[in-house]
């Protein structure tokens, strides 16, 4: 294996990380397509930290998007609930408005903001090697896309680390986290907020069509692997990576997009789960089923006497 090609699986399998470690949350919280929301959501919130900013540095992009990742999900809520939409209606409505206010600021500013709508949905993994992180002495520290993602991935692990037991609580019962004192909202809003940054930290390399994949798709198949939440966290982030190392060998061998493959990959792991999972899988509980039945036998009955 080539550098290239190391920094470029490595940069997929921190971004699948840090996407698996949130969306297995929302996955538990029945909100998947929140985060799909907010991958889309945040762009505005990109566009005007560059505007106000003048820079593409990573804090300005990570406040921006977070500000605008807790304005999105506020906002589905309040039309959910103050407008009596349904949950998909009002995430519908909020996520393509500001989607869409957010391609017409890159469009109208494109002269100020060195960013563009197809970098957004795409990404360029494969160029992840030439953006490098160098000092004034021209000393290289590797690719800027590993630092920020390792940064969004070990910022992802402590959340989850240190705010285990709230999460937990309030994913599965948040009538019983209100009565331990545990705010469901709060959690609910930081949670939002997480998956912002780690949206806008994978954006410019691997593009918002990668980054929801691997916020579902890892997490959902975990899901059908395992029945216990600490064993699904695990499992998520050793699919996502997975996910990355197949994807591209898969681009290498079609000469294609390489996000675009490791979406695949994903997908193709979720199939494999759905199909034969030990605990859930739709063909497992069939021939379990057949394999019952044939070893109970047919019912014959009782011949009075």
């Amino acid at each position: 294996m080539d550098t290239n090609a190391f920094w470029i699986i490595l940069t997929g399998s921190l971004a699948a990380g840090a996407c698996a470690l949130v969306g297995c949350f929302l996955v538990l919280r029945k909100m998947s397509m929140l985060g799909d929301a907010i991958s889309h959501a945040v762009l505005p919130g990109i566009a005007l930290a560059f505007l106000f900013s003048g820079s593409r540095e990573t804090v300005p992009m990570l406040i921006g998007a977070g500000v605008l990742g807790v304005v999105t999900a506020f906002a589905i809520e309040t039309l959910h609930r103050a407008g009596k939409l349904q949950q998909d209606a009002s995430i519908g409505v909020t996520f393509t408005w500001l989607f869409a206010v957010g391609v017409i600021l890159i469009t109208y500013y494109a002269g100020a903001i060195d960013l563009d709508q197809d970098c957004v949905l795409y990404g360029e993994i494969a160029y992840v090697p030439l953006d490098l992180w160098l000092r004034p002495d021209g000393t290289s520290f590797g690719p800027r896309a590993i630092w920020t993602l390792g940064f969004v991935f070990l910022m992802n692990l402590a959340f989850v680390l240190f705010g285990y037991k709230e999460l937990k609580i309030t994913s599965f019962d948040p009538a019983l986290a209100a009565s331990l004192g545990i705010s469901a909202t709060l959690w609910h809003y930081l949670l939002m907020g997480m998956v912002s940054l780690t949206t806008v930290g994978a954006f410019e390399s691997v593009g918002a069509i990668l980054v929801v994949a691997m916020l579902i798709a890892p997490p959902a198949t975990a899901y059908l692997l395992t029945d216990r939440l600490d064993r699904m966290l695990i499992y998520a982030v050793i699919i996502g990576v997975a996910s990355a190392i197949g994807g591209y060998l898969l681009a290498g061998w079609l000469d294609g997009s390489i996000a675009g493959a490791m979406a695949v990959i994903s997908g193709v792991l979720f199939a494999l789960a759905f199909l034969f999972s030990p605990t859930h899988g739709v063909l497992t509980e069939r021939m379990r089923t057949r394999s019952n039945e044939l070893n109970e036998g047919p019912d014959v009955g009782v011949v009075p006497q």
